[in-house]
């Protein structure tokens, strides 16, 4: 079943850094549905506000919600801690070897 996370308040700082991109191309990483890594490439528009959180809408391409961008031309999004968490959670682990 394909489901994607409540959406969560996004950082206010975060806001600036979209006003500065605001009608630029842009290149977006998050995490799309069952957090599997996507891409949207092309010119922001704008954020449009839906009854289940905020969007980025890039012209030509995927809208992306916001609290689950990774990153945006290589600046850090509001979900890097997640994917950082995500990235490293097989470090922890033994890849099914015993000490």
């Amino acid at each position: 079943m394909k489901t994607l996370a409540k959406y969560l308040p996004v950082n206010p700082d975060f806001y600036d850094v979209m006003d500065l991109l605001l009608h630029r191309e842009v290149r977006v990483i998050y995490f799309g549905v069952d957090q599997i890594l996507e891409e949207s490439n092309g010119s922001f528009k704008g954020i449009d506000k839906k009854d289940h959180g905020e969007f980025m809408e890039i012209v030509n391409d995927k809208n992306v919600r916001l609290d689950r961008i990774i990153t945006i031309n290589g600046k850090i999004g509001p979900a890097y801690d997640a994917y950082e968490a995500y990235a490293n959670a097989c470090l922890s682990c033994q890849a099914g070897y015993d000490d």
